[in-house]
């Protein structure tokens, strides 16, 4: 498999995108005004207390407080609160956190919608090869790495190296193959990092960062790099500069397959990026064959829907079902990663009478899904058809990061026709000519409802003016939605 990362930079904003044979399979965007927070850590101060839901709210300079469940929260060593009389309890949220307290906290979901960041004390940094996590004990190993042998080498040169009571670390993915050499200087830097942030603490205020994540250009390399990828395009000469020697200092292997991309065509038109970024933003999702998938995002779930659309098959309707259902299941595991889309997700293949072929196409998501990096889960077929999954969320998907909800019907996807608008108009009318006494009435509205009232609806109008003896005037406003009315009282 060819594979590449593409590094856009402009003054505004940083995109990384990764690319199979050709195909977009992930995108990263990265705005100046607005960095993601996952990652960073921040002294932040316990501004409420919630008993009843088990969580605190903690102000880190945030425009909305962030959340911190008791889940998330380490126990110092020396305090175990409400476990010094109950061993198997599990402590409460007021026995960990007072209101006004100051504590680390680190970011572990952005901002999204409505809600706050998510927090932990759990605090931990990241290198090429480790994460290191100072309050905890024990080691770890990415599941992505396979053979018991590897694992067991790699756990053998880590502790080789440490001390006791140095605090907990994962073997990251990118640690396959690597020598005690390489890890050794990867603990060395996490140490002088994490020796960093002790000091910032001691000088820096509530709700100030102590900690940063990389720039979205040195995360890619860092987090996005493996022995797959043939090469790293970068089309900004500054970032490129910064980008080799971040990797001549922590990925000497990555380093050679650097690229300062400099062609006419911008980096992003190569493999058609653009054009890809812009159909992930779409509903209907076509498919080769002649089928299509649906794709609606709400605040509670994604629901994805599959239909035939213009495939009619070659043998019968359960085999032209299957293959269709087939062609879904890798389309709708790159559409995932591509759109970001997290939390519930519910697809509704079309049903299927043999078992047999339920399970193929079961089979064939979770194969399609092994190149996900989020952590996901996926359900059996349920009663009703339909399979559920989950896939784990951090940032904003692409759809809230480069839209908002239209102005005309606040995102709901529809707005009532001018007959209805009309109608309430009446009703509204009806209603002020019962409660005031008045000599006119004027009604401010949009021009397809003022063209309504004055063509089709002129004879009720005029009926209107008869039953409540006042006549109405009608003046348009373009500011106006279709929705938008008012009924000025003259």
């Amino acid at each position: 498999m060819s594979s590449e990362i593409l590094i856009n930079v402009t003054p505004s904003e940083t995109r990384a995108a990764v690319v199979d044979n050709g195909v977009l399979q992930e995108v990263f965007i990265e705005r100046n005004e607005y960095r993601g927070l996952v990652g960073n850590i921040y002294k932040g101060k316990v501004c409420r207390v919630l008993p009843g839901m088990q969580a605190a709210f903690v102000e880190i300079g945030l425009a909305r407080a962030a959340f911190l469940h008791v889940s998330d929260i380490s126990i110092p060593k020396g305090q175990t609160g409400d476990l010094k009389e109950a061993p198997n309890v599990e402590p409460t949220i007021s026995s960990l956190l007072r209101e006004g307290q100051e504590i680390l906290v680190q970011v572990i979901k952005d901002p999204m919608g409505t809600k706050g960041a998510r927090l932990t004390t759990q605090l931990s940094v990241s290198s090429r090869y480790l994460v290191y996590m100072p309050e905890t004990e024990g080691i770890g190993v990415s599941l992505k790495i396979e053979t018991e042998e590897e694992r067991d080498r790699l756990k053998s040169a880590l502790v080789s190296l440490l001390e006791a009571g140095t605090g907990g670390y994962i073997l990251r993915t990118a640690a396959e193959g690597v020598t005690e050499a390489e890890l050794e200087a990867d603990l060395t830097f996490l140490y002088r990092l994490w020796a960093k942030l002790q000091e910032r603490n001691q000088v820096v205020k509530c709700g100030e960062p102590l900690h940063e994540d990389l720039p979205l250009a040195m995360r890619a390399l860092r987090d996005l790099f493996s022995a797959d990828i043939e090469r790293i395009r970068i089309d900004a000469e500054d970032t490129f500069e910064k980008a080799v020697h971040f990797a001549e200092g922590f990925m000497p292997e990555c380093a050679a397959r650097l690229e300062h991309y400099t062609g006419d065509l911008p980096l992003f038109d190569l493999f058609g990026v653009e054009d890809e970024i812009q159909k992930a933003l779409e509903r209907k999702v076509p498919l080769k064959s002649g089928g299509y998938l649906i794709f609606d995002q709400t605040e509670a779930m994604t629901t994805i829907d599959i239909n035939t659309g213009g495939f009619v098959g070659h043998k019968n309707l359960e085999e032209t079902i299957f293959k269709t259902n087939l062609e879904a299941a890798h389309a709708i595991a790159r559409q995932l990663r591509v759109r970001n889309l997290g939390g519930i997700i519910i697809i509704d293949f079309i049903d299927m009478e043999e078992i047999g072929h339920r399970e193929q196409v079961l089979r064939a998501l979770e194969k399609a899904m092994v190149f996900d990096r989020a952590r996901h889960n996926i359900s059996a077929v349920s009663e009703l058809g339909l399979v559920e999954m989950t896939r784990k969320r951090t940032r904003e998907s692409l759809g809230h990061i480069l839209c908002e909800p239209c102005p005309c019907c606040e995102g709901k996807g529809y707005t009532k026709n001018v007959e209805t608008v009309c109608y309430e108009i009446f009703r509204e009318i009806m209603r002020e000519a019962k409660q005031y006494e008045t000599k006119q009435f004027l009604i401010l509205a949009s021009q397809d409802i003022i063209d309504r009232l004055n063509d089709e609806d002129s004879t009720k109008v005029a009926e209107l003016e008869q039953m409540i003896g006042k006549p109405i005037l009608f003046q348009c406003e373009m500011q106006y939605g279709r929705e938008q009315f008012n009924v000025v009282l003259m």
